[in-house]
């Protein structure tokens, strides 16, 4: 049975993961739904995901306030790992870290002479049923960010640091304020993407590029400002 992932970006329900839901699978408000989102803006069954032809399909339900794939009104469009779908207040990053991935080396030259590696659809397929990572496009201790770009970041769970524990709640909340500012930063640079036909590109206006610098700048100065404590306080 195939199955589809969804992280909310934004919204209520920000954070929160729905793994592996088996399709199709509806999103609304309203019980009933396999997504269920806690947002008064979306209708009570808003959009439908579906399986045809070995494709991820996402219908809207004729929903009130409409749904949107990267940025674009849509009433029927494909998915592809990756995809932003708004929804109401909402924002969901379709498909795993490890199915995202897969999608940029596919997308991406690999560092092999300008020429690009390409992965067999029938390859994905059979990982993602066998719930392991796809093959990479180029060696797994090179993983990439771009065309050319710098290897050693990625998203996925057992590479990101973890959390400082045992907090107390002034530091929580702290943290939590700082973290949450960062992400709509973030939020706001990238709302207004523009999508090409294929999905293999967004362009951001000069705007939006300043803001994910000046974000990228303030993480410089948080990471400064904990190795080098200012003693005044």
């Amino acid at each position: 049975m195939r199955t589809v992932t969804f992280l909310v970006l934004e919204g209520v329900d920000k954070g929160r993961v729905y793994k592996d839901l088996p399709i199709p699978v509806t999103i609304g408000r309203e019980e009933g739904n396999g997504l269920r989102l806690n947002d008064e803006r979306v209708s009570r069954f808003h959009a439908k995901v579906q399986v045809e032809d070995g494709d991820i399909i996402l219908t809207d339900l004729d929903s009130t306030n409409g749904t949107r794939v990267n940025g674009t009104a849509v009433q029927i469009r494909r998915l592809r790992a990756g995809d932003q779908v708004s929804i109401g207040r909402t924002m969901l990053l379709f498909g795993t870290m490890e199915e995202i991935a897969a999608r940029r080396a596919v997308a991406a030259p690999a560092n092999t002479g300008g020429q690009a590696q390409t992965i067999r659809a029938e390859e994905l397929a059979a990982a993602a049923g066998r719930g392991a990572a796809p093959p990479p496009a180029v060696p797994a201790n090179d993983r990439t960010v771009g065309p050319g770009g710098p290897a050693n970041w990625t998203a996925f769970d057992d590479d990101i640091p973890p959390l400082p524990q045992k907090l107390t709640p002034a530091q929580a909340a702290r943290l939590a304020e700082i973290l949450d500012y960062l992400h709509r930063g973030l939020t706001t640079a990238v709302e207004n993407i523009d999508a090409n036909e294929d999905g293999t590109e967004v362009r951001i206006g000069f705007g939006e590029w300043q803001t994910i610098q000046a974000v990228q700048m303030l993480l410089a100065r948080y990471g400064r400002s904990i190795a080098d404590p200012d003693p005044r306080g």
